[in-house]
């Protein structure tokens, strides 16, 4: 055979496979847009409760197991029938036919670190079980993700991060940041918004400074920087800021969104005058601003109640000692009033059915009460435990009062419908018109899964 002819086969042979390939891409793009809730989601609200929030505490009570199990609280009926809540959550059990409860996640990472970072990026950290610090080669954060996915317009951001970054227990903690993709994919990261000041310092209309002038001094910055250039990376990320703070500053309706005197001061009262509260205050106001990911991190801290036990502000949800103090007091109660406060506020302003909305920690905690000695505090807890545990979901498609998966009698174990992170993430993408099983690319154009799960269809079945 000649050489020319080899060559020709092979094109021919090539061409065929491509087009087959194409044509494969094509059928499952249009079945993936077939699926329920696919596209349903303008925006996505995923709450974060850093720490480690217990499914015996909180939505997988076991009111009939023996007391080291089932701990000090008791368990209340919902409006949906046979769905029971801690007694702490009264007004989340009065709102449980608007969302829906997944009891099975599970995953294998025993420490914060490392499953925050899984939490966040749907992908286990080399050191798994334990506390890496942040690295520039780590998987992305979701939101960094959606950030390259889906480029912004009305309000210049695709993904921002309120009440961040999320400190484990008190240095930030990897899995929040674009890692590989670089920092032109950051999250707009807002730090605490109670404190009555604006959202985002810097923002504010100067009476001296008028559109011109701001102008001027644009293209200084940018001869300056023309005939010095700069070919270091944080020279390149700080150029990035540059231009992110000045298209926030030409956007007025952004400035708005992140205004919470706005409000009413009953509206921000019915949220709770705390830093969560008010994080998810602004949430709401992200999503009317057609802010695609929000994230909102309950708690700054996993633990600061071991270092500032007087200032419920500090208060995370790593009880591995006082967890019915700590809950019963403060958490609990918070958690009740501002995340059904957002529910509520997102159903009744018609914005529910177009936002999906998510309540998720990094892990559960052990089925069994008892006292660590290597940790503050003088009343007994629980350890860590990945292997069971339960997130709340609403709207967008999600089905009301529905529950998923289940877990054995001491809410140790899934029974049924196991989901992992990376499941959730999937839903995330394909609840925001996003194929899961598409690819994000880093600097040097390499291709990565979005996902590595499947889409939470029971949820929408």
């Amino acid at each position: 055979m000649r050489r020319r002819d080899c060559f020709s086969i092979a094109g021919g042979t090539g061409l065929a496979l491509l087009g087959e390939v194409l044509r494969q891409r094509s059928v499952l793009a249009s079945d993936v847009s077939a699926t329920p809730g696919f596209g349903r989601a303008k925006s996505v609200v995923v709450v974060v409760a850093s720490g480690g929030q217990s499914q015996l505490e909180t939505f997988d009570p076991r009111p009939d197991a023996p007391r080291e199990v089932r701990g000090e609280f008791g368990a209340i009926e919902t409006s949906v029938p046979g769905t029971f809540l801690c007694e702490h959550l009264p007004r989340l059990a009065m709102l449980a036919d608007r969302y829906a409860l997944v009891k099975s996640m599970s995953h294998e990472d025993l420490d914060h670190g490392s499953a925050l970072y899984l939490a966040l990026t749907g992908q286990y950290h080399a050191r798994r079980s334990g506390n890496p610090p942040p690295k520039e080669t780590d998987h992305p954060f979701f939101g960094s993700v959606l950030e390259q996915l889906r480029p912004p317009s009305r309000f210049l951001r695709t993904s921002v991060l309120v009440n961040g970054p999320a400190l484990v227990p008190f240095e930030p903690g990897p899995g929040q940041f674009p890692g590989l993709l670089g920092r032109r994919f950051d999250s707009l990261v807002i730090g605490d918004v109670s404190t009555g000041e604006a959202a985002v310092s810097g923002l504010e209309q100067l009476d001296e400074i008028n559109s011109q002038r701001q102008m001027q001094r644009q293209r200084l910055l940018q001869r300056i920087e023309h005939a010095h250039p700069q070919r270091s990376q944080p020279a390149i990320d700080m150029q990035t800021l540059y231009q992110q703070a000045y298209a926030m500053l030409d956007r007025p309706t952004a400035r708005e969104a992140l205004n919470l005197t706005a409000e009413r001061p009953q509206v921000r009262e019915r949220y709770g005058l705390h830093r969560a509260g008010q994080a998810c205050l602004l949430a709401r106001r992200l999503v009317e601003a057609e802010v695609p990911l929000i994230t909102v991190m309950w708690n700054h801290s996993n633990r600061g109640q071991d270092r500032y036990p007087d200032d419920e502000e500090q208060f995370g949800w790593d009880t591995h000692n006082d967890i019915f103090d700590v809950m019963g007091r403060s958490l609990l109660p918070r958690f009740d009033q501002s995340f059904s406060a957002l529910l509520d506020d997102l159903h009744h302003r018609g914005l529910l059915d177009s936002t999906l909305v998510v309540c998720m920690g990094e892990f559960g905690r052990a089925p069994v009460v008892a006292l660590e000695s290597r940790f503050a505090g003088a009343t007994p807890g629980r350890k860590h435990w990945p292997f069971a545990y339960s997130i709340l979901m609403a709207g967008a498609g999600v089905r009301s009062g529905a529950t998923v998966g289940s877990t054995d009698r001491h809410a140790a174990y899934p029974t049924s419908v196991k989901v992992g992170p990376w499941d959730l993430i999937a839903t995330i993408f394909h609840a925001l018109g996003i194929d899961p099983g598409g690819h994000f690319y880093d600097s040097t154009n390499r291709p990565y899964p979005i996902s590595s799960g499947r889409v939470i269809s029971e949820l929408y079945a």
